[in-house]
């Protein structure tokens, strides 16, 4: 099988190897100056981070709950009374707990 009609019948142009050479220069000049201007990223910039006045009371709260002490017998007595079937909730005393730890959050009586 022949293939005809190839370049048109115009004649193959020889390659230039210099002008391919100067363009694969080119190229790695343009990387090696991109590379050189993202390494020259300025350093003197500094991250800060500010808290609400929320988030500092939530912090100061959270220290006071790890710091607060834990009476660990009156703790073990409740685990062994869960477990076992014995504790009772009463949900009036429950619901006025609540209503009261509500009012203490959003500030109203």
């Amino acid at each position: 099988m022949a293939i005809n009609n190839v370049n048109n019948g115009l004649p193959k142009n020889p390659v230039d190897n210099t002008k391919i050479s100067q363009q694969n220069q080119a190229q790695q000049s343009q990387q090696q100056s991109a590379a050189s201007t993202a390494s020259k990223a300025p350093t003197s910039r500094q991250d800060s981070v500010s808290l609400t006045q929320s988030a500092q009371q939530l912090n100061q709260v959270q220290k006071k709950a790890t710091e607060a002490p834990v009476n660990q017998e009156k703790v073990d007595r409740l685990k062994k009374a869960i477990q076992s079937g014995d504790y009772k909730v009463n949900p009036d005393v429950l619901a006025t707990k609540i209503a009261k730890l509500e009012g203490e959050i959003f500030s109203t009586k």
